[in-house]
């Protein structure tokens, strides 16, 4: 009788592990990545499109507030940009570090002309609100701000010049390899002269509101989510960027697909691919600085990531997401330009501000997140193994609570 008793107890208390396990599978909603968009110096005027790798709305309201540093830096660099098709095609047949320079004289050899420096540590503070609609549709608002600073200790410990220069003589890329020091560490030089005569110029401190986001997702029920625990959502866009330099209006659409796998001992997997596409200044309120002649920005994710659950109903989460986005000029105008910067003082990347306008734009992140039934905690690092120093290297934090119980 006793042992009929314990195994009835044994049962039970089997059944209600097994319960919270389940329960605490469904508090896990896809990847839920934080914003992991770069604080490139041209993408922060525009409203870039993070993608969606959750697999439904959330059940409530949540807030999401993250905080991003970058460290930007490109020397200063001048570009001419010949206009006579006889001198564009003869410059396309020189590779573009011989091209000569004679562009000074209007008259007999006319061109635009562009300069570029960038120097500093810029700081994102972003705020969002997600609601869910109904069971396939779901609100995202958010408002995104931007602080231009040295990057100086302790406020920068990561992203700060000491840190990454010290990481360059110590451990990998040689002393001073791309001219900071030359500059000079913990400064601000962030001035861009665009081909139109017109100049946007930040300086240390300065502080301003980059703009207004409106998201809504769609989450379509298919047999395949349930057979095949596949989930698809489709995303629609519309950014009005309010600075300055860029008052316009983007829209944008997106498409994720996202695979589940429920593994032995609690653990998750979730592997992702999304594509965007933006369509940069739709309207323009004013005269706009030229931050890329590409109307449209395309840009691909994928993610993987590993997610351990608790006996609590928490999870702990890893995952290494990949992004490219395409180029911010249009890529014929490599095959003409002729360059002109500190060459002979600058080891190497003297030229990164112009020509990396004309590559695509790639980076690695790696992410850590605490789910919890109260909050989500976010963490990661980002890096751009191409060098393009735009940034050169990021981290962000980011933390989600639900408005209501």
């Amino acid at each position: 009788m006793l042992k009929k008793k314990l195994f009835i107890v044994f049962s039970i208390c089997n059944l209600f592990v097994i319960a919270q396990q389940k329960d605490s599978l469904s508090t896990k909603n896809g990847i839920d990545n934080p914003s992991l968009l770069t604080t490139h110096h041209f993408g922060i005027f525009s409203s870039r499109i993070n993608q969606n790798f959750k697999l439904k709305p959330p059940k409530k309201p949540i807030l999401t507030i993250s905080s991003i540093s970058g460290n930007n830096f490109h020397p200063f660099v001048e570009a001419y940009y010949p206009k006579d098709p006889l001198v564009r095609e003869e410059l396309s047949n020189i590779i573009w570090h011989n091209r000569p320079f004679n562009f000074i004289d209007q008259e007999t050899t006319p061109a635009d002309y562009s300069n570029i420096i960038i120097d500093a540590v810029i700081k994102e503070f972003r705020g969002s609100i997600n609601i869910p609609l109904n069971k396939k549709h779901e609100l995202k608002i958010t408002l995104r701000s931007y602080l231009i600073t040295k990057g100086k200790h302790p406020f920068s410990l990561f992203t700060g010049d000491e840190t990454i220069e010290w990481f360059h003589s110590n451990i990998h890329g040689g002393e001073d390899p791309f001219g900071r020091r030359f500059y000079g560490l913990n400064q601000v030089n962030f001035k861009y002269f665009d081909r139109n005569g017109n100049t946007l110029e930040l300086n240390a401190n300065d502080f301003f509101i980059g703009g207004i986001e409106l998201n809504h997702f769609y989450y379509p029920t298919l047999s395949i989510n349930k057979t095949n625990n596949i989930f698809l959502n489709f995303g629609s866009h519309l950014g009005i960027n309010t600075s300055k330099f860029n008052p316009s209006i983007d829209i944008g659409l997106s498409a994720n697909i996202i695979k589940k796998i429920e593994l032995k001992n609690n653990y998750e997997l979730n592997a992702a691919v999304g594509i965007n596409v933006l369509h940069k200044n739709l309207i323009d309120f004013k005269e706009v600085i030229d931050l890329g002649n590409n109307p449209f920005l395309m840009t691909f994710d994928s993610s993987i990531e590993i997610a351990r659950h608790t006996r609590k109903g928490n999870y702990n989460a890893f995952s290494l997401n990949y992004q490219i986005q395409t180029r911010y000029n249009k890529i014929k105008e490599a095959d003409y330009y002729t360059l002109s910067g500190n060459w002979q003082e600058i080891k190497g990347g003297w030229q990164h501000g112009i020509t990396t306008l004309y590559k695509a734009q790639s980076n690695w992140s790696f992410v850590y997140t605490y789910g919890h039934s109260n909050f989500k905690l976010s963490l990661y690092f980002k890096e751009d193994f191409l060098v393009n120093n735009a940034p050169d290297f990021q981290t962000g934090v980011s933390l989600k609570i639900p408005l209501s119980k």
